[in-house]
């Protein structure tokens, strides 16, 4: 039986009042009711959150997480995370967890910070970590469809309140994706725009290969920044593959050699099957590719 463990954060942002416990957080039991119905984390979706992977006890990427909390925080208008305090909180969150879960080597940390009860002007703050699911199937591939994402490339430009490239609580679009994806016999989705353009997949960025070059798509076009992604460049630029971040118009992810879909805990997943045309694997890469990112110790 696999254990979570739970640590509330009482002063979450710097603009947060004192904290009576000398960390500024403090371990809670998971199983029990912890948040205030009425939050607005979960009445309205307000609020943000970050997924770490954390392998033989080494949060992964974790300064790129915690500035990605923080930029995430201030497009929604919530105060400033005390980012000092957050890391402190993941780093005890793990090693109180890891002897909870003796001979697991994958973790993750979930970091949520919601506006708070309305009304309160007090964010709310909490990082939980468990377990991480098994992916050995991902990792050797995954069959995707691309949908229709629903706005044009530049939304992020002309449309700024819609939080295009922020990381919200507000998922419930990308779950009904992942529902669409199931019921045309898909695992995960590639948004494309209104216009043409590559996006990126619900809760991954996309990786397309092309010859000897490995492209992302820009994230001027209302794209998460993505911690993994910038690992996975670097495995590709130690072999030798340029790297850039381009407009990927959907025919050209039709004619690539290869694809990925890469996230901070299921890494690098290769799509077998687009839109249900069958696309190539090199499975030795993968591999390597995934026993890179899972050496990671910072």
């Amino acid at each position: 039986m696999t254990r979570a463990t739970l640590l509330t954060l009482t002063a979450p942002t710097t603009a947060s009042a004192g904290s009576a416990h000398s960390a500024g957080f403090a371990s809670v039991d998971a199983d029990a009711p912890q948040v205030n119905l009425m939050d607005l984390g979960l009445t309205r979706g307000d609020g943000v959150f970050e997924t770490i992977s954390v392998v033989d006890g080494h949060p992964q990427a974790l300064e790129p997480h915690l500035e990605r909390l923080a930029h995430s925080a201030e497009l929604l208008d919530i105060a400033e995370p005390d980012l000092t305090l957050w890391r402190d909180a993941v780093l005890a969150g793990i090693a109180e967890n890891r002897p909870l879960n003796p001979g697991t080597r994958e973790l993750f940390a979930k970091l949520i910070l919601t506006r708070g009860v309305e009304g309160s002007g007090s964010p709310s703050g909490w990082v939980y970590v468990a377990p991480a699911e098994d992916f050995a199937a991902a990792r050797e591939g995954i069959r995707v469809v691309t949908l229709d994402r629903g706005y044009a490339h530049d939304v992020a430009e002309t449309s700024p309140w819609l939080l295009a490239g922020a990381k919200t609580l507000s998922y419930a679009t990308n779950r009904a994706a992942l529902r669409e994806a199931s019921r045309r016999g898909a695992d995960d989705v590639i948004f494309i725009s209104s216009d043409g353009f590559v996006l990126e997949g619900p809760t991954s960025n996309v990786i397309v290969l092309g010859g000897d070059t490995v492209r992302t798509p820009q994230t001027d076009q209302g794209i998460l920044a993505g911690t993994t992604q910038a690992s996975v460049f670097e495995f590709f630029a130690q072999r030798g593959l340029s790297t850039s971040y381009e407009r990927i118009t959907a025919d050209e992810l039709v004619a690539a050699d290869a694809i990925w879909l890469v996230s901070s805990v299921r890494q690098a997943a290769p799509v077998t099957q687009l839109d249900g045309e069958p696309l190539g694997v090199d499975a030795g890469l993968t591999a390597a590719l995934n026993e890179f990112l899972l050496s990671r110790t910072s």
